[in-house]
């Protein structure tokens, strides 16, 4: 992510619409799939379309404040006065900037675009200070609008909470894996078992003793097989449904009592997958 905020960064300037909108959008794929490979697949697209419009508000406030800090170093504070002004054709209900051409005081053109603003801030002979840029790419600015330290802090505000979010995501999806192989081991009864009976028998041995028990045990007058999980001490709730799905039967998810409970329909099936 970091990589592509910089990367994404170096582009804006010399690069339009056409090549940076496809990269953003491999970017955003490109998260969902590592949000989901970390373990967090519930909330991988919202995580990733976060990520992105944090990293890409980054990326355009970053080059504003690139803009300002290049105008601050080598732009010119001079006084000119407004010779014209006019304001963008109506569209719909998007804004209407205000355009200000300027004149030096010498009679020259204040080099680079027109001084632009959201309001009506000056008329026609009014004179006002402006940083202007002597190689002409930048446009004129105040030296108030000039000033970089707030875009800065905004760029930074908004990196911040893209890598937080990602920080959040490994968390999340840590977590997952944590309580995913917590699932897998064997339970204090389990292992109190094991220890008392002496059990020394391997996963495999103890895989063919459920498929032994779904084949021979009776099933109850609700149609379920129980079986006590404690006899299959390395055996998981999950791989013991993915057995009895084998043999053509569910497991329910929530047991009865300490049992698991197998059968050709249940409340809720194992995932087994």
């Amino acid at each position: 992510m970091v990589a592509a905020i910089t990367g994404f960064f170096l582009l804006t300037d010399g690069y339009g619409p056409g090549l940076l909108v496809p990269l953003w959008t491999v970017h955003a794929v490109l998260l969902a799939l590592v949000v989901r490979r970390l373990g967090a697949s519930e909330s991988s697209t919202f995580a990733a379309l976060f990520i992105v419009s944090t990293s890409l508000m980054c990326v355009l406030t970053a080059d504003v404040a690139r803009e300002n800090l290049t105008l601050q170093q080598r732009g010119e504070k001079v006084t000119a006065t407004v010779v014209k002004v006019w304001r963008d054709p109506a569209q719909g209900r998007k804004a209407r900037d205000h355009h200000y051409a300027l004149e030096r005081r010498d009679g020259g053109k204040v080099p680079g675009p027109p001084l632009k603003t959201r309001s009506a801030l000056y008329a026609v002979g009014q004179e006002t200070t402006v940083i202007q840029d002597p190689e002409g790419e930048l446009g004129p600015r105040t030296p108030g609008e000039a000033d970089a330290t707030g875009d800065a802090l905004g760029a930074g505000g908004f990196a911040f909470s893209a890598l937080a979010a990602v920080g959040w995501m490994a968390w999340r999806g840590s977590d997952a894996a944590r309580r995913r192989d917590a699932r897998k081991k064997p339970g204090a009864s389990a292992r109190a078992y094991k220890t008392l009976t002496r059990d020394r028998s391997t996963p495999q041995e103890q895989e063919e003793k459920p498929r032994e028990a779904l084949r021979s045990f009776p099933a109850d007058r609700r149609g379920y097989i129980r079986v006590a999980p404690e006899s299959y001490p390395d055996l998981s709730h999950q791989r013991a449904a993915r057995i009895a799905w084998e043999m053509g039967l569910r497991a329910e998810a929530a047991g009865n009592r300490g049992s698991w409970r197998f059968g050709e329909t249940v409340v809720e099936e194992v995932p087994h997958r």
